[in-house]
């Protein structure tokens, strides 16, 4: 059997497909969208709309040769023409919604839906976004970065936002200064130059360029120096899945950096918490001078949710531990790396601060409590005990977590993130289907606090779910705790790329209870 024909139609059909793609990239260049801010422009699109109707006769026709409806009238409404190469080639109308202006088509068809949603305020918000308004809520002032999927549009709203709300109403300036560096190191570089300097400063990037930040990261934490970096997580190693969602950075970062480190970690699971752990994690940074990760994923910061609206915050930045020229004038000078209150955090000083005794040399290389360079072995040992003392500090500070207690369940369930929602699902499905009653920890923050410990010990087995092959937050927790909490703990694991569901939640637990 001769089967050339059908493998020349094939080829032929497989050549087609980039010509395919050319072709809809090409059409997608040309096209641009502007918003209808003038009668004329908004007169266009009727016409447009009405003559596209008429043709599939769904309307009769009318004198003034346009179509609209009140819809288009509403304060709420934009409306978008879609122009190719300068003609306008379709429109796209857009409501939102809210408490105080609620009229939409979507109101009238499903009121049942939304109109519950309104009433309580809620808002459609992608964690990208919440992450950059919190950030701007923080007081951020220097923002360097690098494109990579999935983060990108974390800085890109950010910008937006500053453009927004940081110009300074007398001058017209920007109190504000945003960097696109050539690469990853470069942002962490001068992240945290400008933290070292007394800016909030922050950076955004995913598990690549968490990786090239190792180096970078290692002097934040031996020099003490103030950063926050925002880990929209993806499916790795190297490239792996850059459009996927994972939870595979955890580990990894926690330790980032050659020696001993060790690295706070916050774990936002809506849009909510990346607006407040944004704030959190610019005051930990500060409070305990280190870099501080927040660390999100694909699902949860491009992805759209339903959100509360956000509260305002009513706290105060915390600056922590810095010396004034006041302060040095009472006390005489200060020694940066002393532990003086037995939280293993020293004072420091801003660059600028006119007192003789304010300067003191910031290396990474072997230094004592008064910054001084030393190889003594003294010295290093005393320099990085202090800094494991200080994390161990960081317990009492960071977000504990969230538990459900059940009084009589022997299972306990702990996850984190946006594992959580597949989680809450699944303990009704356990309940509904097998009688199981489940306890619930979702973790915020690493490190761990007592309340972690505290739900091992009152449960015969806790299933840790995560978003990742090895179990990564499993292994830092058995790093921490003893073997009889050890053996109480097993993996529930997920790492396809989709975000996680409650089925597979479900059916893995009872597969290991031998159900």
């Amino acid at each position: 059997m001769n089967a050339q024909p059908a493998g020349s139609d094939f080829s032929s059909r497989a050549r087609s497909i980039p010509d395919l793609s050319e072709s809809i990239v090409r059409l997608l260049g040309s096209v641009d969208a502007r918003r209808a801010d003038s009668d004329e422009q908004r007169e266009a699109i009727f016409r447009l709309r009405y003559d596209a109707y008429r043709r599939e006769g769904v309307i009769s026709a009318s004198p003034s040769a346009t179509f609209s409806d009140s819809y288009d009238q509403t304060p709420n409404a934009y409306l978008i023409g879609l122009y190719i190469e300068g003609k306008l080639a379709s429109s796209i109308r857009i409501h939102v919604a809210s408490r105080e202006y609620p009229d939409c088509p979507t109101l009238e068809v499903f009121p049942e839906i939304l109109q519950p949603e309104l009433d309580a305020g809620k808002i459609i918000i992608d964690g990208n976004a919440a992450a950059a308004l919190g950030c701007v809520f923080a007081g951020v002032t220097v923002v360097t970065w690098y494109p990579i999927t999935p983060s990108s549009s974390l800085v890109e709203s950010m910008i937006g936002y500053l453009k927004r709300f940081r110009i300074d109403k007398d001058t017209g300036k920007a109190t504000y200064a945003v960097v696109q560096a050539e690469d990853e190191l470069s942002a962490i570089g001068m992240v945290l130059g400008a933290g070292w300097a007394g800016a909030r400063s922050v950076t955004s990037t995913a598990g690549p360029g968490i990786s090239l930040m190792s180096e970078f990261i290692g002097l934040g934490y031996y020099a003490e120096i103030p950063a926050v970096i925002f880990d929209v997580q993806r499916v790795g190693p190297s490239t792996g899945l850059p459009t996927r969602t994972a939870q595979g950075d955890i580990l990894s970062t926690a330790v980032l950096s050659h020696g001993d480190t060790k690295h706070p970690l916050l774990f936002p699971c809506s849009p909510e918490e990346c607006f407040t752990m944004a704030i959190e994690a610019f005051d930990l940074a500060e409070h305990f001078q280190t870099p501080v990760f927040v660390m999100t994923d694909l699902d949860l910061g491009m992805n759209n949710w339903m959100a509360d609206a956000f509260e305002y915050p009513t706290e105060p930045i915390q600056r922590g531990k810095v010396l004034t020229a006041a302060d040095l004038d009472r006390l005489g000078g200060f020694a940066r790396y002393k532990d003086l209150e037995g939280d293993g955090v020293g004072y420091r000083t801003l660059p600028g601060t006119n007192h003789p005794q304010a300067a003191y040399f910031t290396r990474g290389s072997g230094h004592n409590e008064k910054a001084q360079y030393t190889e003594r072995e003294d010295d290093y040992v005393h320099n990085v005990d202090r800094l494991a003392h200080k994390f161990e500090s960081m317990r009492s500070q960071v977000p504990p977590p969230v538990v459900d207690q059940h009084p009589k369940a022997e299972i306990g369930l702990v996850a984190f993130g946006t594992s959580h929602y597949a989680v809450d699902e699944s303990r009704d499905q356990l309940k509904a289907e097998y009688g199981i009653d489940t306890s619930y920890l979702r973790l915020k923050a690493y490190p761990f606090t007592p309340e972690l410990l505290d739900f091992i010990r009152r449960h015969e087995r806790v299933y840790v779910v995560e978003q990742n092959r090895d179990a990564q937050l499993l292994a830092l927790m058995r790093l921490e705790y003893d073997a009889e909490e050890i053996a109480k703990l097993r993996s529930m694991r997920y790492y396809g790329g989709l975000p996680i569901d409650a089925r597979t939640v479900t059916d893995d637990i009872i597969r290991q209870e031998g159900k």
